[in-house]
């Protein structure tokens, strides 16, 4: 049985989350074209986000877009996540070792949500990832993390058509369920630009639950020599491995 949702208490996550995912400020009317919320209602709940400092505005009130408080809430979901602390530790011994940009994420339903990053040191041009989302099929992380679904339970997870992000993303179905089955034969998923291009990355899930929730992953140029790249993953391999003893270890669940 679906749950009953309180009407106001949806509308004001759905508009937060449409803020969220928009690279620019929303007009009410692109506000309302995006949620499909009655106008009267939206600049209701709008006028309240504003004054609670959830969404900001522009001096004539035309443009919104996410305020400091929704920085506040996030923020503190990273500081009262028991995981995180030895996930970044993780991340940090894993890039001293192979140099590369390193990646802490969580499953959020059809997208994996990054809770970390440690970026490679000759990284020229850093692009921000910690607290983004991105669509689960894209990614080595994602692979990884619906590897530990049933095949019938990412199908009914996954909203169709798959977004495609590059030319190489994988958006059949059918394609993707053979590339999750090898994923759970050799226990890590690798992807080449499917989601960034230029960009391959390899990604293991951290089994400290069941199913895995959070996966490690490293990011690579496509141009790096497979010798260097089977380096990458035996790295990956053994220091997430490392990660999940720890935090069973710790009782973290």
């Amino acid at each position: 049985m679906e749950p009953q949702l309180v009407k106001s208490a949806e509308r004001t996550v759905r508009i937060l989350e449409a803020l969220a995912a928009s690279p620019h400020t929303l007009t009410l009317s692109e506000l309302q074209q995006t949620t499909g919320f009655p106008r009267s209602s939206l600049h209701a709940l709008m006028r309240t986000l504003v004054e609670l400092n959830w969404v900001e505005t522009d001096s004539a009130k035309s443009a919104f877009g996410i305020g400091p408080h929704a920085l506040l809430t996030g923020t503190a979901y990273l500081d009262k996540d028991p995981a995180l602390p030895f996930a970044q530790e993780t991340l940090e011994d894993l890039r001293e070792e192979i140099g590369q940009t390193a990646h802490f994420a969580r499953r959020d339903e059809a997208h994996v949500l990054y809770l970390a990053t440690r970026d490679s040191r000759e990284a020229h041009h850093v692009i921000p990832r910690v607290g983004r989302r991105l669509p689960a099929h894209v990614t080595a992380l994602g692979q990884v993390l619906l590897a530990q679904l049933t095949d019938d339970e990412v199908a009914a997870l996954l909203p169709m058509p798959l977004t495609s992000v590059t030319e190489h993303t994988i958006v059949d179905l059918e394609k993707l369920t053979g590339e999750l089955d090898q994923v759970r034969t050799r226990g890590w998923a690798y992807e080449r630009e499917q989601g960034t291009r230029g960009v391959a990355c390899v990604a293991v899930a951290v089994d400290y639950r069941i199913p895995a929730t959070d996966a490690i992953s490293c990011s690579m140029p496509v141009s790096l020599p497979s010798a260097q790249i089977e380096q990458v993953t035996q790295a990956v391999i053994r220091h997430t491995r490392k990660l999940a003893a720890t935090l069973r270890r710790e009782g973290i669940r």
